[in-house]
């Protein structure tokens, strides 16, 4: 075992040697490594990060939530299918709650009416911000979402059953129209109306990417009512139990709208029930398309990697024949011989291994400075799997060539020219 240990510290310290008297070669053979260890840690990278912010954005939905709606989050985009629905109402809150009330053994906590408006305006003196999300909901609204007051409060039962012109806004809609000052007190307009801000949200960010939580404005629902029309499709937000199965509530819930919708047990549902399921299966796609795509990108650079070192290992063996032959003559093992080539190659792949990792990081790093709101995902985890997938190349594209010289002829190899 010491004679082992020996051979591969000697092994070892000769292809450092090779390495820094053949640079560029080396750097050049190692190109490939570093390609693939790039792909692979940009890749795990990118699905921790959308993992990251996918779980996010459904801590905003809230885990023990479930939507009451029109349509479908599972078919988004196709209109056409639910087209035809009756819209639903503010009111079936209220009914929910009173069957909630009588059934002590429901699985189901509260229901909140919500009602919106994607495209409102709103101003502040000379300040004009459009494409606002508006959304006029009751006092019990942040028992069924998340998100917390940087100042100010929430409206109270009596401002929303009177339809009170106050309101909370989001930590854009505060930076947009009250830049240098606070918006506590102040009125804006929405469609022409004044409403007094009460509170203001801390910031939270975009969901999966795309509709930021702080371009909202929260506004009783009576009130939003008189300002927008009462003509829209209501969502009502039902907390579930967090004891009780997703599964079991839901179907509590299709139970009562049926009542409440009065469908005879052949029709089908008319509303759809909806909850981060929907999302999570839209997103599995897109991840596995990304992991496919950078496996596939990983396999052909290391690959490419694999065979350059070899080739070049080749012509390293060819180039020292006379010198692996006064080697054997002087004594030295068939094994001795395998693992000085064997431990250059890997070597090589290791420090291409570690220069890829260094990039990687640096490119995150970009990443996260020109995209601070995607979420960044280095693990520990990673970097051992990239070191190991570079002592594995190694190893691959080594032992041909290493088993090669080992198997040299001392006599043949002193002669050659």
């Amino acid at each position: 075992m010491k004679r082992f240990n020996q051979e591969t510290y000697e092994s070892l310290l000769m292809a450092v040697d090779q390495i820094r008297s053949n640079k560029t070669r080396s750097f050049l053979t190692a190109l490939g490594v570093i390609i693939g260890i790039v792909s692979i840690t940009m890749m795990g990278t990118a699905i921790s990060g959308i993992d990251a912010g996918f779980e996010k954005s459904l801590s905003m939905l809230g885990y023990d939530v479930v939507y009451v709606q029109k349509g479908s989050w599972g078919t988004m985009g196709q209109w056409w299918r639910y087209r035809n629905r009756p819209d639903l109402k503010t009111e079936y809150a209220e009914q929910i709650n009173r069957i909630i009330a009588d059934n002590p053994d429901s699985a189901l906590e509260t229901v909140i009416p919500q009602m919106s408006n994607y495209r409102a305006s709103a101003s502040y003196k000379d300040r004009n911000l459009q494409q606002v999300f508006a959304l006029g909901t009751n006092a019990d609204y942040l028992r069924t979402a998340s998100g917390d007051l940087s100042e100010g409060r929430f409206f109270l039962p009596h401002e929303s059953e009177s339809g009170a012109m106050v309101c909370i806004i989001g930590d854009d809609i505060a930076a947009g129209l009250f830049p240098n000052e606070s918006a506590l007190g102040k009125e804006i307009k929405l469609k022409n109306r004044k409403f007094r801000v009460i509170g203001v949200f801390k910031k939270q960010g975009k969901f999966l990417g795309l509709f930021s939580f702080d371009n909202q404005i929260i506004i009783p629902l009576t009130a939003f009512k008189k300002v927008y029309g009462s003509s829209k499709s209501a969502t009502l937000r039902i907390k579930i139990d967090e004891t009780v199965n997703v599964e079991d509530a839901k179907e509590e819930i299709r139970g009562i709208m049926r009542r409440i919708r009065r469908l005879s047990p052949d029709k089908q549902d008319d509303f759809a029930i909806n909850e981060q399921k929907a999302f999570k299966s839209q997103l599995d796609p897109i991840k596995n398309g990304i992991a496919v795509a950078g496996i596939f990108i990983t396999g052909m650079s290391l690959f490419v990697g694999a065979i350059g070192i070899m080739n070049i290992t080749f012509v390293s063996v060819k180039e020292r024949t006379r010198e692996i032959g006064l080697r054997k003559a002087l004594g030295a093992r068939r094994r001795t011989i395998l693992l000085q080539f064997l431990i250059e190659s890997v070597t090589i792949c290791l420090l291409g291994g570690i220069v890829g990792l260094v990039t990687a990081i640096s490119i995150t790093f970009g990443i996260e400075q020109v995209l601070p709101e995607f979420p960044i995902r280095f693990s520990f985890l990673l970097v051992l799997i990239s070191l190991f997938v570079s002592v594995l190349t190694g190893i691959f594209s080594g032992l041909a060539p290493a088993i090669t010289a080992s198997r040299l002829d001392p006599a043949d190899s002193l002669r050659y020219e």
